[in-house]
């Protein structure tokens, strides 16, 4: 998440922003996600709607995208709901951005799991770029936030990047995923560590042994 103040209501933010609507990819996208809903309760459809209209703003500005209170204002209309019904879904899920952000949003998971594994390090390395938490670089590139479990305590410390998590991560291993990114390149997402395919045990399965090489079935000996 970026911060949770919203951006001030000014008369540049209307002027970029007041005449927001879906383009036909994200429109026909927000009828369907509505359309899964019985007659009366299409506006349970608002956190679709709000998660659509973040990506296409994201996609007009190269970012992850966020949400200007014009756009708000419209996905309220779209769905025929009071503006702050919606403005208090964005506001209360992290997973909408209020205010603007850069061409990557970095959250580094500050958690124990995460802390005891080396998140400090992680945020250091952040640090080291110019990274501020709840600031976007002058250059427009990156985003820092810190943030509470995301679930990938298994593969601590992690770092959710835009959509991707990035995980296993060592200073070093966090550097080469920056540096692929600000060349442009797709670097794998999932776990960093090379000896490890998903998050299996570090060393092989210490249980379920048998299960290695084939199917087996445990059943009988229970």
């Amino acid at each position: 998440m970026a911060d949770r103040y919203l951006e001030p209501d000014t008369p540049e933010l209307r002027a970029r922003w007041g005449g927001f609507a879906f383009n036909p990819e994200w429109d026909a996208k927000a009828r369907a996600a509505i359309a899964r809903y019985p007659e009366g309760r299409q506006k349970s459809a608002v956190m679709a709607l709000l998660d659509y209209a973040q990506r296409q703003v994201g996609e007009e500005t190269g970012t992850q995208g966020w949400l200007p209170i014009p756009v708000m204002e419209y996905v309220a209309t779209y769905l025929d709901m009071p503006v702050i019904r919606v403005v208090e879904v964005a506001s209360f899920y992290t997973m909408y951005n209020l205010v603007p952000v850069g061409k990557f949003h970095v959250q580094v998971c500050g958690t124990t799991p995460c802390w005891l594994r080396g998140s400090d390090d992680i945020m250091d390395r952040c640090k080291a770029r110019g990274m501020k938490k709840g600031h976007t670089t002058d250059d427009g590139m990156w985003t820092l936030t810190e943030v509470e479990c995301m679930g990938n305590c298994a593969s601590a410390p992690m770092v959710q990047i835009n959509d991707g998590n990035y995980e296993d991560l060592t200073a070093e291993r966090f550097d080469a995923v920056l540096d692929a990114l600000a060349k442009g390149e797709t670097p794998k997402e999932g776990t960093q560590d090379p000896a490890r395919h998903t998050v299996e045990p570090v060393g092989g399965p210490t249980t379920l042994t048998a299960m290695v090489d084939e199917n087996h079935d445990y059943r009988g000996e229970w």
